[in-house]
């Protein structure tokens, strides 16, 4: 019988003792674990050490970077890439445990993830994302991305049944604040990019963008907690073009359109 594949986890934090503990204990059997830590301010490290994780701290540099040093930092090929908000569901646990043990057979698997929707977890029905996040780094790393950065792999991929949960939609007003800073740091990645119709993209998409969120993806399964998501979730894609175009506007008008003495407007943001 072969050697059962070592594991690695990697995590990166800031001030997430609220979620971190059941974020490792779902993980503790793991070979190493490696928390790269964005300087917090709370227990996320007091934590950490009750798990005996490799610690290192680093000012954070942005997700996709910030992800990849936690990675440089690993010591097995094999790494299983979770945010401090996650944990493993047992049947997950016991899945790639199973796995490790038989010998992967791709050089990637994507995982589901189960939301929490705000008071409640989302319904099994409902259609999850499937995120790459059990990956093999010698096929690749991670990408930089300003925001949604995630593993890129070279080679083979396939999925696990599996569900991982996911412990960030805390509340109605934890879910804006993070819609208004994602959106935010999109932009300056849009702006590297040809864009065209941006007003009719503000107009058009967020209604499709609501539909597809409850009808196509059955967030009508989660009642009014499955409504407010995809009403949220339709606001962030308006969002993301309406920065967008508030940059371009005052790209072109400067302070024109504003009375001749009045105070400086500020930059457009792109951070």
């Amino acid at each position: 019988m072969a050697d059962r594949t070592r594991l690695s986890v990697i995590v990166t934090t800031y001030n997430n003792d609220r979620t971190l503990r059941a974020c490792l204990e779902s993980v503790r059997w793991a070979d190493e674990i490696v928390v790269l830590d964005s300087l917090s301010s709370d227990d996320t490290l007091v934590i950490a050490r009750s798990y005996n994780a490799c610690i290192k701290q680093h000012p954070f540099m942005g997700y996709g970077p910030q992800k990849q040093m936690a990675l440089e930092l690993t010591s097995n090929d094999w790494v299983l890439l979770l945010d401090a908000d996650e944990a493993l569901s047992p049947g997950l646990q016991n899945e790639v445990r199973r796995l490790l043990q038989d010998g992967p057979l791709v050089d990637g698997y994507e995982i589901p993830r189960q939301e929490q929707l705000f008071w409640r977890m989302c319904h099994p029905a409902t259609r999850m994302n499937h995120f790459l996040r059990l990956f093999d780094k010698r096929r690749g790393g991670i990408d930089d991305m300003p925001i949604h950065a995630a593993p890129k792999v070279q080679g083979r991929i396939g999925r696990l049944k599996s569900l991982l949960y996911h412990f960030g939609e805390t509340d109605v007003h934890a879910k804006v604040e993070k819609i208004n800073a994602y959106s935010t740091g999109l932009v300056k990645e849009k702006l590297k990019k040809e864009r065209w119709g941006i007003p009719l993209i503000m107009i058009f998409y967020p209604p499709f963008f609501f539909l597809r969120s409850y009808f196509f993806k059955r967030n009508f399964l989660n009642g009014w907690a499955g409504f407010i998501n995809s009403v949220v979730a339709a606001f962030y894609v308006f969002l993301k073009y309406a920065k967008l175009y508030e940059h371009d506007q005052f790209a072109k008008h400067g302070t024109r359109l504003f009375p001749e003495g009045a105070p400086p407007v500020p930059a457009a943001r792109q951070d």
